[in-house]
């Protein structure tokens, strides 16, 4: 180490902002750290592509918990990090090692990844007292380096951001979950040195497929900055999730197309300003739960360093130990005010500087969490509610950790919406062939008011999904009854062991007729279900391609063709993704499916016909005594007449009568339909409907298909 003489004198600086802030006014940078336990903070400065520090300046200047110094001189693209000194007490909480580089916590780009070596942690890895141990080797030829940016970006989505409250309301939304590197990668019709990159999800084939697919809103798997897990990479693996964040406010590097000294800014920033002008949303999945520092036997990269005993919830009789509420080693501490700080200026951050619609929250069950108990009371959900900025966009939980009460669905607070995994694992079953209660499958069709009515919430708050990144993707539900999670290298140990999924009678690639055309019915039962349903619809990116990940229900380290999507289409796939677009075009058109309050089951404003009506197969309304019975078909008609709303010009809406059939049955049905003519609109056969099965009259029985959803439209009554 050394101290470098200045030719210009050093300033105190500012203890606000955290991070480091170019001040081109004042020709210099304000670098802001917080640590409460620390005992000295030195500032590390380094030249492009260089290991060893260029200079050394020791942080003097405390005021609180925050540590400052403005350096002149310093311009965007300068490389930086923290030693941050202190006592080495794992006991206690406090795993301060000087001799480790640390990334800035508030770091706004990171230049490069971590290479493992054993100097990346605290500790002297084989030393018979583990992590008790203390390391002197000096980590920072390993550790990627902290980026100072010029913060300015010229947007012409202005508009977008001023109107934000004018922007598809979720009970409008179509989200789409995509991978940034997996969507691209194989796309031929974007430029080869953007595929995989923020440049290539804006690419304008992307934008127009996305367009013409129909969805509203892009919900982006992480794009925080992260690591790649050490074991990972000794098996020839990588993190293809991105769910270890090392970084709350860089957009990760890798999905830069043109450097990451700060390009990776201006590139996401660039992403989100075409696809803003295009009409399309974007929502960021963020991982708050926890950091890719792993528990005590974890590298010293960043948090730990900086102050172990406030970024992390550890065991209160001894804090050797974290608590892990995630299963990955660590849950970050949103009981200390610092880091929920950081939370907030970070969520704020996305939405102010990089125009961002809103959130989906990883294992959000975890940040409620008071020690061991979780409190949707608690200070974050408080301060959230309250926030003039958070408070206005999309929030959207994984309503679950792996702790004790961990499970959550329903119980966020009314801004929140839910992935739901009642709908899923509901919907999953009943069309594998289970006979479920009557009752539980119409709570999931009507938005799952069982869950949602009695914390004010609308049918909106149900984020329904068949399924998402976490599992199997669609063509593999209907593929494979079992996970193949090989080549993963974990002895086919991860992943979940239930799927609710059914192969149609042959495990995995087939080329019986049969088989095939069973797995696109059902591929379409899901489909008409999903758009059918009240509540948020979102469809996991490359299910309407037909997208297998030869039946890996866990591809969170398979950064390859298993999780990448496959843009050539035969015919049988090309054929699904046509079905899927009219489905979404036919779903957006009619509001009677995208009902902002619940129905009620009865008849409203004089109305001669109730808003919602269940039928048995005789046509009749189901009675009260069926309702728990078991059932694997379900009828029911929504009265478009019957909606009780009014648009945003007060008028009343008002759309189509319709008459959906889902019978799961694997055998036949004989129905009577109810009074009226109606006329097919959707149905989950593969081939040309007959002439004679395109309308049903009231009170004249047909024989329904086993496996079968049908559409139809009043047009007569």
């Amino acid at each position: 180490m050394f101290l470098r003489t200045r030719d210009i004198p050093l300033r105190p600086g500012e203890p606000s902002p955290l991070g480091a802030t170019w001040m081109e006014e004042e020709d210099g940078v304000n670098f802001s750290l917080f640590s409460e336990n620390a005992e000295r903070v030195q500032l590390v400065l380094f030249s492009p592509n260089q290991d060893k520090p260029k200079e050394v300046i020791e942080v003097k200047n405390k005021i609180g918990d925050v540590w400052h110094v403005f350096v002149p001189g310093l311009r965007p693209g300068q490389l930086y990090g923290y030693r941050v000194h202190g006592p080495y007490k794992p006991e206690q909480g406090y795993r301060f090692n000087a001799n480790k580089l640390l990334i800035d916590p508030y770091a706004k780009a990171i230049d490069g990844d971590v290479v493992w070596d054993d100097s990346l942690f605290g500790y002297k890895i084989g030393d018979p007292g583990e992590d008790m141990s203390f390391d002197e080797r000096d980590s920072a030829k390993f550790v990627p380096k902290s980026v100072v940016i010029d913060p300015y970006f010229d947007w012409d989505d202005e508009s977008w951001m001023r109107s934000r409250r004018k922007n598809v309301q979720l009970k409008d939304a179509i989200i789409y979950e995509a991978h940034v590197r997996g969507m691209t990668k194989l796309k031929g019709d974007v430029s080869d040195n953007v595929r995989g990159t923020f440049s290539g999800l804006s690419s304008q084939t992307t934008i127009n497929y996305l367009k013409d697919l129909g969805v509203t809103t892009l919900e982006l798997m992480p794009v925080h900055h992260f690591v790649d897990q050490r074991f990972l990479i000794e098996k020839g693996l990588k993190n293809y999730w991105g769910y270890d964040p090392i970084n709350y406010f860089s957009p990760a590097c890798r999905y830069s197309s043109r450097g990451c000294k700060g390009e990776q800014v201006v590139e996401f920033k660039e992403m989100i300003n075409e696809l803003h002008n295009a009409g399309i949303e974007v929502i960021i999945d963020v991982v708050y739960n926890h950091t890719g520092e792993g528990n005590h036997l974890g590298p010293t990269l960043s948090f730990k360093g900086v102050d172990n005993l406030a970024y992390y919830t550890l065991q209160p009789d001894n804090k050797r130990f974290y608590l892990d509420f995630t299963g990955t080693g660590n849950t970050l501490n949103l009981s200390h005010p610092r880091v929920i700080q950081m939370v907030l200026d970070s969520l704020r951050y996305w939405v102010q500087e990089m125009h961002v619609d809103g959130f989906r929250f990883d294992l959000a069950a975890a940040l409620a969490r008071e020690l061991y108990n979780v409190n949707m009371l608690n200070t974050f959900f408080i301060a959230i509610q309250q926030d003039p900025v958070l408070s206005q966009v999309k929030l959207i939980a994984e309503p679950w950790d792996v702790g004790p009460g961990g499970y959550q669905v329903g119980n966020f607070p009314y801004m929140w919406a839910e992935w739901n995994g009642k709908y899923r694992d509901a919907i999953r079953r009943f069309w594998r062939g289970e006979a479920l209660p009557y009752s539980e499958i119409a709570d999931r069709l009507l938005g799952s008011p069982d869950l949602y009515l009695g914390n004010n919430k609308t049918p909106f708050a149900s984020i329904n999904y068949i399924t998402s990144h976490d599992g199997f993707t669609l063509e593999d539900l209907v593929s494979y009854n079992q996970k193949h999670n090989e080549a993963n290298g974990l002895n086919n140990q991860d992943g979940m062991n239930e799927n609710y999924s059914w192969n149609c009678g042959n495990e995995g690639p087939t080329g019986d007729p049969n088989v095939l055309n069973c797995r696109e019915r059902q591929k379409r039962n899901f489909a008409i279900t999903l758009f059918t349903s009240q509540g948020t619809p979102m469809i996991l990116g490359g299910d309407e391609l037909s997208r297998t990940q030869r039946g890996n229900n866990n591809a969170f380290n398979q950064d390859n063709e298993i999780s990448w999507y496959d843009w050539n289409l035969d015919d049988r796939r090309r054929a699904f993704l046509e079905f899927l677009t009219k489905l979404i075009k036919f779903y957006k058109a009619h509001p009677v499916f995208r009902r902002s309050r619940y129905f009620q089951g009865r008849k409203l404003r004089g109305q001669p016909l109730k808003d919602v009506t269940f039928l048995n197969v005789e046509g009749k309304e189901v009675e009260q005594s069926a309702w728990n019975s078991p059932t694997n078909t379900v009828i029911f008609i929504l009265e478009g007449s019957a909606i009780d709303e009014i648009n945003k010009y007060g008028e009343r809406i008002a759309d189509d009568t319709f008459l959906v059939v889902l019978n799961a049955n694997p055998n036949p049905v004989k129905f009577k339909p109810p009074p009226g003519k109606w006329e097919m609109v959707f149905s989950s056969l593969t081939r040309e409907p007959r002439q004679e099965e395109r309308t049903l009259e009231g009170g004249k029985e047909v024989e329904l298909e086993g496996r079968l959803s049908l559409v139809f439209r009043r047009i007569e009554f």
